[in-house]
């Protein structure tokens, strides 16, 4: 099946080239015609200057730059929207994605599947940020609403057809993996090995995980809204029953006992109407972020290839 690679790059300058060196080994024996698009999503180094190296050291290659920073998710939509083949597939661009995988995500899409995730075995992370990881996939496997898949990943596999479903989300809150629930429910996983990093850090710190759970959360299921709603009510009923006591206790003794009782009475449900408004205060950012016009990425420039 011919073939789209799409790799967002930032920070990628040190790991481009033998990145794309072992694509080149292996893209031709999965497809007959194939393409590799490069996606500088406002790198602070020199990976512009090495894409545009590649970009003429491979004719099968193109590279686009942005115009900033706009977030990972972001930069592979640029990347799907420019493809042109009928399977597309992403990867990261700092070598722990193995190239040599890439025939077996793609024979499994020859099963029948629409989908098909590259799984890490073992993930290289240190142990809290495995955690957290492992709860914002399991999350946005939820969202997705797709129980055959227990884990969610960068490197992937899809028919390219899939990508009309959501030709027109032009919001800069972008999430792929649950855009492309939106067109299937046949995903499939392979298990692969995750090499270790050979240069640099990854860019995922624990407030950025936050971000990405909100993300997901606030802009693609209306389950915190109704969980506000619940929480509200079961306070309200509490708030009901607490003043049955305090009348009861007063009609029994005479008095109303506690500065304590009533400043933590007050404290909780204050707490309760704060974390409600927070909810309601996302999905509020979410609507202005679709209605102010801001695109999900501005295209700076293009070198080689057909973008």
């Amino acid at each position: 099946m011919n073939s789209s690679v799409v790799i967002p790059v930032y920070r990628g300058e040190e790991t481009l080239e033998p990145l794309v060196d072992r694509l080149a080994r292996v893209l031709p024996s999965v497809a007959d015609e194939y393409e590799v698009i490069l996606v500088n999503d406002g790198s602070p180094d020199a990976s512009w200057s090495v894409i545009e190296r590649l970009s003429g050291k491979y004719p099968w290659l193109c590279g686009i730059n942005l115009m900033r920073n706009y977030g990972q998710d972001n930069a592979i939509l640029c990347g799907i929207r420019e493809a042109h083949h009928e399977v597309i597939v992403t990867m990261d661009d700092d070598l722990q994605h193995s190239p040599e995988d890439l025939p077996r995500l793609i024979g499994k899409l020859g099963e029948g599947y629409e989908v098909v995730y590259g799984v890490p075995r073992v993930r290289r992370q240190v142990w809290w940020k495995r955690i957290f990881t492992y709860v914002v996939k399991r999350t946005l496997s939820w969202v997705m609403g797709v129980q055959s898949v227990r884990d969610i990943s960068s490197y992937k596999a899809f028919r390219a057809d899939l990508k009309r479903a959501f030709s027109s989300i032009n919001g800069p809150d972008v999430q792929i993996d649950v855009l492309l629930s939106w067109a299937t429910t046949r995903f499939a996983s392979v298990e692969i090995e995750e090499a270790p990093r050979t240069a640099g850090r990854s860019n995922y710190g624990f407030f950025k995980l936050i971000k990405v759970s909100l993300l997901v959360l606030t802009n693609y299921t209306t389950v915190p809204l109704r969980f506000a709603s619940i929480l509200g009510f079961a306070f309200t009923a509490l708030g009901m029953l607490a003043l049955i006591y305090v009348l009861g206790v007063y009609f029994i003794e005479g008095s109303i006992p506690g500065f304590s009782f009533l400043a933590s009475t007050i404290i909780i449900f204050s707490g309760v109407q704060l974390f409600a408004l927070g909810i309601i205060g996302e999905y509020l950012a979410r609507v202005f972020g679709r209605s102010s016009g801001r695109p999900p990425y501005v295209i700076d420039g293009t070198t080689g290839g057909q973008p």
